[in-house]
C-alpha cells in the first residue's frame, strides 16, 4: 500500500519533534512523522531525572552501537529510540551553544545563525522557570527550563573551590556570556525529565494535519533523478517494505542514524558507496569528519552525609573553563574548552538506580576537541550499524588540555572548600598526577565519550544553512548532524534549537 504525505519527517527526537510540532500548525501543510521506536506515551522509569538508565545501552527503547574511541579503546553507546528521542535517555542537561559557536556556524550558515538572530528562537523554545521572560529569556515556549538548587554538601564545595581557585561565577550559563561556575540549566522539573515527547505534546495533538507514527523503521531516501519523492519503510528485518511517497522530506534521526540513511540512499563519499554496490546519488563528503566530546569519570570518596541518593537531578554544577588559564603554554580558548561537571549520585545509582555506596565522580570532558571522526557503512544492509571511529586524543594538544581538566578537576577536591566532604580518590594516584605520560596512559584506560555527536552532514559541505542537501532536491537534514562543529555546551538545548530554527527557515520558503 503506497501512502502520500506533504513532508515526512524521519526521527521522533530532540530536532524531529519541535519541527513537526510547528510545521503541523501549517494549514496547507500535511506532515508524517516517522519513528522507529514507541510514540504513544514514554516509559514513566524513562522521565525520571534523578537517573540516567536509559543511556545504559540495552535498556529498553534505545539505539546500541559499538563504537571506536581509539584504535585500542572501544565501547558501546546508546541513543534514544522513543518519542523523544535522546532527550528522553540523557540527564537533563540544557545549556545553550555559545555566542562563538553561532558566529562560527554563522560562516558557513549564513547571517539567520547569526547569535542575536538565534537568540529569538531560543526564547522562543523555552519556558524559563527562573528567570522569566527577559531580552535573554522566554516564558512563552514548550521547553521549560530550571536550575537545580545549589545547597548540597557537593554543589556547595564545588562553587566555593572554584571561586578559590580564581574561576568566575556564572550566574546563568544560558546567557551565553564568559564561563565559569554555577549551576547547570535543566528540562528536569521537579524529577521529571521533560523530553520534547512531552513538552510539545499538545501542539503535536493540536494538528489535524500531522500524522505520528511509531514502530516505522526508514531503510532509505528515495530519489528520482535527484529528486526525492519519498522513504523506503520496514517495521523490521524481514518484513515487507513500504513506500512513503512525499514532496519533502527532513531526516531528523540524529547525528548517527541520519548520515547512516544518507549513506544508504547513495549520498556520501562516492567512491566508498561504489565499493559497497550502493549506485551514488550524490558525492558529498558525509560522516567524514564530525566531531564530539571526549570525556572521563574521575572518582573520589565522599565522607558520611554528603550524598543525598533522593536529589531529584543528575547533574547540577558545572565548571566551565579555558586550559590556558591553568596552563599558560596553550592557546587561549576564551569559550571554555574544558567542562568539570558533578555527578549528585555515584554512576551506580544514576546508571542503575542501586545504591553506589560513598563515591561520587566528576566528568570532565574536552569541549574543544580538535580531533576528527568518521562514520561509514559496514554494508549496503539497512539493518547493519555503521562503523564509529572518534579518533579521540591523536593531537598531543588535545591530550595536554584533558590533563588540564583532571589536574584542576583534583585541586578543586584537595581545595579547604571540600574539607569535611572529601575523603580521597579511587584510582587515581599521585605518581599519575605528576607524570604527563602516566597520567595520558590513565586517561586513555577511563576514557569514554560524551555522545555529543555532530558534524557528520556539515552545513557548507553537506548541507546549506536551511538544511538542504546539496544536489538533492526535496531533502533536508535537522539535526545536529548539519552543525560543523560540536558547541562549547552540551548539544540538547541546540538540538531542539535546530527544530525550531528548520521550521522557520521552511516557513519562509528557504
Amino acid at each position: 500500500m503506497t501512502h502520500s504525505a506533504h513532508t515526512v519527517i524521519v526521527g521522533a527526537g530532540a530536532a524531529g519533534v519541535p519541527l513537526a510540532a510547528r510545521l503541523g500548525a501549517d494549514p496547507s501543510r500535511r506532515i508524517t512523522l516517522l519513528e522507529a521506536g514507541p510514540t504513544a506515551r514514554v516509559p514513566a522509569d524513562l522521565l525520571d531525572g534523578s537517573t540516567i538508565r536509559g543511556a545504559v545501552p540495552g535498556y529498553h527503547d534505545n539505539w546500541v552501537y559499538g563504537a571506536e574511541l581509539t584504535p585500542q579503546r572501544e565501547t558501546t553507546i546508546a541513543r534514544g529510540r522513543v518519542l523523544g528521542g535522546s532527550t528522553t535517555i540523557n540527564g537533563g542537561y540544557f545549556v545553550r551553544a555559545t555566542r562563538a559557536d553561532f558566529r562560527r556556524w554563522a560562516e558557513v550558515g549564513g547571517a539567520h545563525w547569526q547569535p542575536d538572530a538565534a537568540l529569538g528562537v531560543l526564547r522562543d523554545l523555552e519556558h524559563d522557570l527562573d528567570r522569566g521572560a527577559d531580552p535573554a529569556h522566554g516564558i512563552d515556549g514548550p521547553m521549560p527550563v530550571t536550575r537545580p538548587p545549589q545547597t548540597g554538601h557537593a554543589s556547595a564545595a564545588f562553587i566555593t573551590a572554584a571561586r578559590e581557585l580564581g574561576f568566575p561565577a556564572e550566574n546563568d550559563k544560558n546567557a551565553q556570556g564568559s564561563p565559569g561556575v554555577g549551576a547547570v540549566p535543566s528540562n528536569t522539573v521537579d524529577g521529571t525529565r521533560v523530553n520534547t515527547g512531552l513538552a510539545y505534546r499538545d501542539q503535536l495533538d493540536a494538528s489535524t494535519r500531522l500524522t505520528v507514527r511509531g514502530g516505522v523503521r526508514v531503510l532509505r531516501v528515495v530519489t528520482d533523478q535527484g529528486r526525492t519523492v519519498g522513504v523506503e519503510v520496514a517495521a523490521g528485518p524481514g518484513d515487507s517494505t513500504e513506500i512513503i511517497e512525499a514532496d519533502e522530506v527532513v531526516l531528523a534521526a540524529g547525528a548517527i542514524s541520519t548520515p547512516q540513511l544518507l549513506l544508504l540512499s547513495g549520498i556520501g563519499p562516492g567512491e566508498e558507496l561504489q565499493s559497497l554496490g550502493i549506485e551514488v546519488v550524490r558525492d558529498l563528503p558525509v560522516g567524514s569528519a564530525f566531531s564530539d566530546h571526549p570525556n572521563l569519570a574521575i572518582s573520589w570518596r565522599t565522607r558520611p552525609g554528603v550524598i543525598d541518593l533522593v536529589a531529584p537531578f543528575a547533574f547540577p554544577t558545572a565548571l566551565n573553563f579555558d586550559a590556558a588559564a591553568r596552563d599558560p603554554g596553550l592557546m587561549p580558548r576564551p569559550e571554555g574548552d574544558l567542562e568539570i561537571l558533578l555527578a549528585s549520585k555515584p554512576l551506580e545509582t544514576l546508571l542503575t538506580d542501586q545504591p553506589g555506596g560513598d563515591v561520587l565522580q566528576f566528568l570532565i570532558a574536552l569541549q574543544e576537541h580538535s580531533g576528527r571522526g568518521r562514520l561509514t557503512l559496514r554494508s549496503a544492509d539497512p539493518f547493519a550499524p555503521p562503523r564509529i571511529e572518534y579518533r579521540y586524543l591523536e593531537a598531543a594538544e588535545d591530550r595536554r588540555r584533558l590533563r588540564v581538566g583532571v589536574r584542576t578537576a583534583v585541586e578543586l577536591l584537595r581545595s579547604p572548600a571540600f574539607e569535611g566532604v572529601f575523603a580521597g580518590l579511587s584510582d587515581l594516584t599521585d605518581r599519575e598526577l605528576s607524570d604527563d605520560d602516566a597520567l595520558d596512559a590513565w586517561i586513555l584506560d577511563h576514557l569514554g565519550t560524551a555522545l555529543h555527536t555532530c558534524g557528520t552532514a556539515p552545513m557548507g559541505e553537506v548541507v546549506d544553512g536551511s538544511g538542504r542537501v546539496h544536489g538533492v532536491e526535496g531533502l533536508r537534514v535537522a539535526d545536529t548532524s548539519i552543525l560543523p562543529t560540536t558547541p562549547h555546551r552540551g548539544p540538547s538545548n541546540t538540538a531542539v534549537f535546530i527544530g525550531e530554527f528548520i521550521a522557520r527557515r521552511m516557513f519562509a520558503g528557504d
